[in-house]
């Protein structure tokens, strides 16, 4: 005889940083969907490598980077939604593709697993300065998802870097991979940098990206010097999506994460 075992429900609710029922005005609204569609658009590609990884491990691992994500992105779009009446549900299901404010660095397909690892190298590192400077925002709410997701996004960064050094330094193939995978994701970084409009509306309550460039290059400059690599681009990528304008995989990606909820609307389980 074992007894019982009880396990508490715990409401989803309960789960999501810096809910104080507050309500976002509309700017800080549309901020919060920046962040929170970037989030959300990482988590999904992430999830896709979930028994396909390289190892056993690594199912683990990036399944974990996915879930820490999607919580992100679930703080986020709750706060956003909070300023018309939506749920994190509806932003994330019932918005179409010009709808969503995700950068095209995110919405890059996974390809092999040294793209997705250089993909989330930027990734990472980017959001890793973003929520350090975001901890200090005059608005409480964002700055409490800020202060919980940094130490996730500190696990992310260092896990990227790790795999990065791994195959930069392992076999020819895998260098090879690394190098390639890099100059394919280097063109998507200058949009995260840009500052948007929406930024001098939100003085004290954003992060202006163009601040952010000097901290990433710095930590980018350290990883690459140990891993001798030099990626290179031979453009900049137009960019757009804080804008609505995205990269053509983006769709693909919303068709697969939209449609349970749609076909059957309102379902519960």
């Amino acid at each position: 005889m074992h007894g019982e075992v009880h396990v508490d429900e715990l409401a989803l609710a309960d789960e999501l940083a810096g809910d104080s029922g507050r309500v976002a005005g509309p700017d800080v609204a549309e901020y919060a969907l920046w962040l929170g569609d970037d989030a959300l658009v990482l988590s999904q590609q992430l999830g896709w490598w979930i028994s396909r990884a390289p190892e056993l491990e690594e199912d683990m691992a990036l399944g974990n980077i996915a879930l820490d994500l999607l919580g992100h992105a679930r703080s986020l779009l709750h706060y956003a939604g909070t300023a018309d009446g939506r749920s994190e549900d509806d932003l994330a299901y019932w918005r179409d593709e010009p709808e969503f404010r995700s950068a095209w660095l995110f919405e890059q397909e996974n390809g092999d697993f040294a793209k997705t690892i250089a993909r989330q190298l930027v990734a990472s590192v980017y959001l890793f300065e973003l929520y350090e400077r975001l901890r200090a925002s005059t608005d409480e709410t964002l700055a409490a998802i800020a202060e919980k997701a940094v130490k996730e996004v500190d696990y992310h960064r260092d896990h990227a870097v790790q795999w990065t050094l791994r195959l930069a330094g392992g076999t020819d193939e895998s260098r090879a991979r690394m190098i390639r995978a890099l100059d394919d994701v280097w063109p998507y970084v200058d949009e995260l940098f840009r500052d948007e409009p929406l930024i001098d509306r939100l003085d004290g309550v954003a992060v202006r990206p163009s601040t952010l460039r000097e901290p990433f290059d710095a930590v980018l400059a350290d990883v690459f010097a140990e891993a001798d690599l030099a990626p290179k681009s031979a453009f900049i990528a137009a960019g757009g999506g804080r804008e609505g304008r995205h990269f053509p995989t983006l769709g693909y990606l919303l068709a697969e994460l939209q449609v349970l909820a749609r076909k059957h609307p309102g379902a519960s389980w």
